[in-house]
């Protein structure tokens, strides 16, 4: 995307520089200097958003499977318990 950006900013650049005199030429070079780094400041900064959101989705990810395998073997627990109890209640 930052190589399409940087492309249609150069030929933009490019074609006007053709057509304007060398005052004009440097301030649209400049011009276009600053929003070629404008957008690649904000590829970099979409790109560690989204390595972020990542992060925090497989972090939330893990502790939803930590807290099931927690309450999975809090039920075997109660459910051997349970028949543990069954059992001495049936030699009784």
């Amino acid at each position: 995307m930052r190589k399409i950006i940087l492309a249609a900013a150069i030929a933009t650049s490019a074609l006007g520089l053709a057509a304007c005199s060398g005052e004009t030429a440097t301030e649209t070079e400049e011009a276009t200097d600053a929003m070629a780094a404008d957008a690649e400041a904000n590829a970099d900064a979409a790109v560690d958003a989204a390595a972020e959101a990542t992060e925090a989705t497989a972090d939330a990810t893990a502790e939803a499977a930590d807290e099931a395998a927690a309450t999975a073997t809090e039920a075997a627990d109660a459910a051997a318990e349970a028949a543990d109890a069954a059992t001495a209640a049936a030699a009784e």
